[in-house]
């Protein structure tokens, strides 16, 4: 009967060691991959995003906006915008 019991124990130990050696592979994997990939700020990235994502909305209002005086307005808003992730193309490259 102790026999039985020392098989079980056995094989717990052995799925518990490769269980161990799976998750070692699983982090050195995300370490390599994590060390190829280019380094990216996620400042940078949020800042990019903002910025699309404000010159999108611009230009919609800038489709259906029809007074002119607006339009300049908008358009003043546009080309700071672009201007702004111009600068941020830059720094991300660097």
């Amino acid at each position: 009967m102790s026999g039985y019991m020392g098989d079980a124990g056995e094989g717990l130990i052995d799925a518990e060691a490769r269980l161990q050696e799976r998750m070692d592979e699983l982090e050195e994997s995300r370490k390599v991959a994590k060390d190829k990939g280019p380094k990216v700020d996620p400042e940078i990235v949020r800042q990019t995003d903002s910025l699309r994502l404000a010159r999108t909305e611009l230009q919609r209002q800038l489709e259906l906006t029809t007074h002119p005086v607006r339009r300049e307005q908008i358009g003043h808003a546009v080309a700071e915008i672009e201007r702004r992730l111009a600068e941020v193309g830059t720094k991300k490259k660097k």
